[in-house]
Parts: C-alpha cells; structure tokens; sequence
C-alpha cells in the first residue's frame, strides 16, 4: 500500500490534471486522497509545498514509467533505449494522461508563479540532461552542447505533441510518427559534428 504522502501526491496530480493549479483547493486534495487537511499539511506545510512535491512526484513516476523494464529482456541498443524514452511519453494510461496533463498545468502556472518557476526550469533542465546523456550514448563523438541542444528541442517538441495528443488535435501515431521522425534527423545532424 502506498504511503500517505504517496497518496497525496497521487490525488494532487489528478487534481491538477483535471482542474488546474488554480483548482487545486486543499479541502478537494484531502477528499481525493481520502485524508484530512491536517495531514496534507503536516506532509506538505503548505498549498505550496504540495505543489513542489507534486511536481517532483510527476517527474519521478515519468522516469519509472519510461524506463523500467523487466529484468529479463534483452538489452536495448543506445538508440532503441532513447527512441522507447521518449515515445513512452505518447500513451494512452491514465498515469500518463494524468502526468503529462498535470506537468502542462504546472507549466502554464509556472508564468506568475516564480518560484514554481524555479522548480519547473530545474525538473525541466534535468530532463533535458537525461535526454542529452541518451543522445550522448548514441552519438559519443558529437560535442556535449549538441547534444544539449537537440535534446532541448527533442523535449520540447514532446510537451508540444503530448498537449496536441492530449487536446484531441493529433493522434497518438501521427505523434509518434512525427517523434521517430525528430529523432532520426536530431541524431543524423549529430552524425555530421
């Protein structure tokens, strides 16, 4: 069973999800997550500090449910880890729906609020730094800041696809598609450093 905080956490990021940061009332979280006020802010301090830690929680389950794997398959090459990285970000689970739909809300609020601000450029920035490292196994001789570059564009090209996907305004194979497609050109362009 998943510990309260874990549980707070979980209902924070469907709240988020499906309301907003905005609608992110701490009386609604308690109800969501079947807890008391008293102990969101006994875990949290306060609507802040939820916010912080949903934040880290969104981050934490993107990186389990983008890369576990069963200790029994075969090993992927550098390139097939970095294409099932990123393409795994573009399915239809309620974890990732909540995920990347809670990390867009986080994101637009992140505009008037510095310090979700912070918190949000420093989770982006490690992102991009996982991405880079995976591009870095597949193109060892490209220079480190080519390798940064295309991973920014490679993430941020996958936020833009998750909200279309998201919105109703693309499918999940076209975004995949167009994905495969980013890859190939980011990877062929380090190719020629």
């Amino acid at each position: 069973m998943a510990s309260r905080s874990t549980q707070i956490l979980e209902a924070a990021a469907r709240v988020i999800a499906r309301r907003g940061v905005r609608g992110l009332r701490v009386e609604e979280l308690a109800a969501e997550a079947g807890v008391s006020t008293a102990l969101i802010y006994y875990h949290f301090k306060d609507r802040t500090g939820v916010l912080r830690r949903t934040l880290e929680f969104i981050s934490d389950r993107a990186e389990r449910y983008t890369t576990d794997r069963h200790p029994d398959d075969p090993p992927l090459t550098p390139r097939d880890e970095l294409a099932r990285t990123l393409l795994l970000e573009l399915q239809d689970t309620t974890e990732v729906r909540e995920n990347s739909t809670a990390w867009g809300e986080l994101r637009a609020s992140a505009v008037f609020d510095e310090v979700l601000r912070e918190d949000l450029a420093r989770a982006t920035l490690e992102w991009v730094q996982e991405v880079a490292a995976l591009l870095g196994r597949v193109r060892p001789m490209a220079p480190a800041s080519a390798h940064a570059a295309a991973a920014e564009r490679l993430t941020a090209l996958l936020e833009g696809l998750s909200m279309r996907w998201l919105s109703g305004a693309t499918t999940i194979p076209h975004a995949r598609e167009l994905m495969h497609g980013a890859i190939t050109a980011e990877l062929d362009a380090l190719g020629q450093s």
